[in-house]
Formats: C-alpha cells, structure tokens, sequence
C-alpha cells in the first residue's frame, strides 16, 4: 500500500471515529436526538451534500473543484417549479431538470479544458450566473403544489424505520462511485491527474476529456439534488439550496480528500458528510443560531485544508529527522 493511500486511510479512521463518538454523545446527551423523527431529519437534510458529494469527490481528487453546484441545484428547481406552473407533466420536467444539468457542467468543463481557466474563477463565475437565471426563470414565486407520490418518496420514511426512502437510490449511487474511483482503471486515472497532470499526459491519459466528463457528472448531480430538493420540502425558489456548495466542499475536504488532487478516498468523504450533517442537527437541536452553524461550517473548512497538509509537513519532518540520525555505513 503507498504511502497517500495509507495516510488517507488513517485519515478516513478519524473521520470515522469522531463521526462514531459525536453520536454517541447526542444519542446520550441531546434530547430528541435519538428519536426516529430526528434521525430521519437528519439523514434527509444531509441528502442533498451527500449527493453532490459524490461526483465533487472525483472532482477534487483530479485536481478541480465546482462551486456552481448549489446554483445549478437552484436553477434546477426553480425550472420545474416554473414548468410545472405552466401545466407540464412531471415525468417530463424531471428528464428536462436534469439535462440542465448536464449543459451547466458541460459550461463548466469547456470553460476550464478548452480555455485553460482556473476551475476555482470559473465556478464562481457560474455559481452568480446560474443563480441569477434560477431567480429570472422563477422571480420572488414559491411553487409548492406538487404530485404527492413524487412528495411523499422524497420525505417519506420506510415502513416504521427512520431511513428515507430516498436513502435507497443513494447507496446504489454511493456503491457506483466507490467501484468507479477505487475499482476502475478511470478511477486510477484520476488520482494520476490530480496527482501530476503532465505526467498523465505523458503516460497517455487523455486530461482534457476526463475533467470535463467529471464536470457533466457533478452538474447532472447538482441539477438531480434541485429536484430532491424542490420534492423533499415541497417548494420550488430560486433561492433553493443556497450555500450549500460551502458545505459541500467542507465534507468533502474534511473526509481528507486532498485539495491538490491526487490523494483521498470516497469513503473518507462520505464520512465527512454525515459528521458535518451530524454536527448541524446537534447545533440545531441546541438551538445554535444559523449564523452560528455558518461559522462552524467555515472554521471546519478551514481545519480540513489546514489539518491534513500539517500532518504531513510532520510527517516529513520526522522522516528527515531520522534519516539525519541514521549512521552511515
């Protein structure tokens, strides 16, 4: 095992650790935390970060990011809250919503591989733009009358349990993700690209292409987060989803996927999410304030950029310290 592997591997321990220890105390400390009703809260609200979690993670670890991804969820559904008011059936929206998607990544992606901009500026770029065709399309309007079946799958509960319904498709998207970064030779190939692209160009990866496929990939997800979002709180805005691109990248990063690509694991990440999603339902139940939740959110992402690049300055260190104690032959 190579020495990135292990150290995300550790890393993904602690993750995994605190996520254990910080329910652990809220079942025994926090009042109503336990309750099945909470925890299905819970699970149902961190949804939507774990969803674009997924593809953000394949993303980073190949050296990019997209911060457009709450604008293009906004823009989704403030497009089928639009064309549902207009008398348009559904099942015709939802493949619409999710098109969408794929043309904001599409922008994206050829933005960054055609002109050799910074992902960071362009996603920034995108995530205003975006936005501001979410609130053209829908105006200060808030559509809520939607099919109940499409409602009650989105926020419904199975049987007596506490899980989503929707908790289902996402392990099989979860499952699909973990077997194409870890199990495939794509997902080899873009731990080579964030771990130095002009090598992988010499070594025959073709760069341009596989960036833009992660880039289509992360807008079909955001556009498919808008619609579980519109269906899961059974409102259409424009302002739907909004920050929620902070909370994205600080799970992700705090699972130690590495912001310089190249190192981390997908299971690290998910890890990260649900600690974050546990974390905000604590403060809620609390009754931190949500400017509060904000702060702890970018302090988080801050500690998950900073903690893993100090560890292995560290690390380094004491291997340079004891190379020079080493007495030679």
């Amino acid at each position: 095992m190579s020495e990135s592997l292990t150290r995300a591997v550790r890393w993904d321990t602690v993750v995994g650790a605190l996520l254990i220890v910080l329910l652990l105390l809220s079942f025994g400390f926090v009042d109503g935390f336990g309750n099945a009703l909470n925890l299905s809260f819970l699970i149902g609200n961190t949804l939507p970060i774990a969803l674009i979690a997924l593809p953000m993670t394949l993303l980073v670890v190949c050296g990019e990011i997209d911060l457009s991804v709450a604008s293009t969820a906004g823009l989704s559904g403030a497009v089928l809250g639009k064309l549902w008011n207009e008398g348009m059936a559904i099942e015709t929206i939802i493949p619409l919503c999710l098109l969408l998607g794929v043309v904001c990544g599409v922008v994206n992606g050829l933005l960054v591989t055609r002109l050799g901009l910074p992902s960071l500026a362009v996603t920034i770029g995108t995530l205003a733009a975006y936005r501001g065709l979410a609130q053209i399309v829908l105006g200060s309007d808030a559509v809520t009358d939607f099919p109940s079946r499409y409602l009650d799958f989105a926020s419904g509960r199975l049987g007596g349990t506490f899980l989503p319904q929707a908790f289902l498709p996402f392990l099989v998207l979860l499952a699909i993700a973990v077997l194409v970064l870890h199990a495939t030779p794509f997902g080899r190939r873009l731990f080579a690209v964030g771990a130095s692209e002009e090598a992988a160009r010499f070594a025959g990866i073709r760069v341009k292409r596989t960036k833009l496929l992660l880039f289509v990939a992360t807008g079909f997800m955001s556009s498919l987060t808008g619609v579980f979002w519109v269906l899961h709180y059974a409102s259409a805005r424009y302002d739907n989803a909004t920050g929620l691109e902070l909370s994205v990248v600080a799970a992700v990063l705090l699972g130690g996927i590495d912001f310089d690509g190249g190192r981390g694991t997908l299971g690290g990440a998910i890890a990260g999410v649900f600690l974050l999603g546990a974390l905000q339902n604590v403060m809620s139940l609390l009754n931190v304030s949500a400017q509060s939740q904000i702060v702890v959110t970018g302090v988080l992402l801050v500690v998950s950029v900073l903690g893993p690049r100090v560890a292995r300055q560290i690390s380094v260190a004491r291997v340079a310290r004891r190379a020079a104690s080493t007495p030679t032959s």
